[in-house]
């Protein structure tokens, strides 16, 4: 009898904390792997991952952009080689309310590098805008995004992100007030802009799946690299 009582509290507790993780697991899809990703969802352990596996699924990420309220089009796809070009390339025009300018207009961009910046740009960057300056972002200054070359643009080794488009470098922002806040200017000089710029850097470390700036090398001294490397579900992120 005394046996039979503790294996019904056994099982008594055990079906508590199946349905606490059940529970849980219902108020946290940003933090597991097999869950489907939307844009509503808080950043999670794996936004980055989900994000990045979009360039499997083409369909599904331009319907992610739609549904974040994007008026951005499908780009043509540009095939270079073997190892370079994009079919899913995403033209981010800048004139979506939803979204900051870019300048130079139109950058193209991956799809899941454009569902980034959507998500980047709503989450991380006009909050900090509005935090440090009182005002929004109104165009994010780039040095664009697919470049058919490898790492560093050397003559061997791994290839660049942005060989397909994968991969964006922004070298400031242009503010509502008309400021301009510089990455190779601003990042060493202290105040409102140095912090600003480390505040977008650390978000942007949960969306993107590399996140470089001046902190990791010279090489990055006048920009942030941010880039969609599909690493798996569980897959690593680098962001210094």
């Amino acid at each position: 009898m005394r046996r039979a009582i503790l294996w019904l509290i056994v099982l008594a507790a055990a079906a508590v904390a199946l349905i606490e993780a059940r529970s849980w697991m219902d108020r946290h899809p940003q933090d597991l792997p097999w869950t489907a990703l939307s844009l509503d969802d808080p950043l999670g352990r794996f936004t980055a991952s989900k994000l990045a596996r979009l360039g499997k699924a083409p369909a599904q990420c331009r319907l992610l952009l739609a549904e974040g309220g994007t008026l951005d089009v499908p780009a043509p796809a540009r095939i270079s080689s073997n190892r370079c070009g994009y079919r899913d390339g995403i033209r981010l025009r800048g004139d979506n309310a939803r979204l900051a300018g870019f300048a130079p207009a139109e950058l193209i961009t991956s799809c899941p590098t454009a569902a980034a910046l959507l998500l980047w740009d709503k989450r991380v960057l006009q909050p900090a805008a509005q935090r440090h300056f009182g005002t929004g972002v109104e165009q994010v200054l780039h040095a664009g995004s697919f470049s058919c070359r490898r790492l560093y643009g050397r003559a061997s080794g791994p290839w660049s992100e942005h060989a397909t488009a994968d991969a964006v470098d922004i070298v400031g922002f242009r503010l509502g007030n008309d400021r301009t806040v510089s990455v190779l200017r601003d990042w060493s000089a202290g105040g409102s802009g140095a912090a600003f710029l480390r505040d977008v850097r650390d978000g942007a470390c949960a969306m993107f799946s590399t996140v470089l700036s001046p902190d990791y090398n010279a090489a990055h001294r006048d920009h942030l690299h941010l880039d969609m490397a599909d690493r798996g579900a569980a897959g690593w992120k680098a962001c210094r």
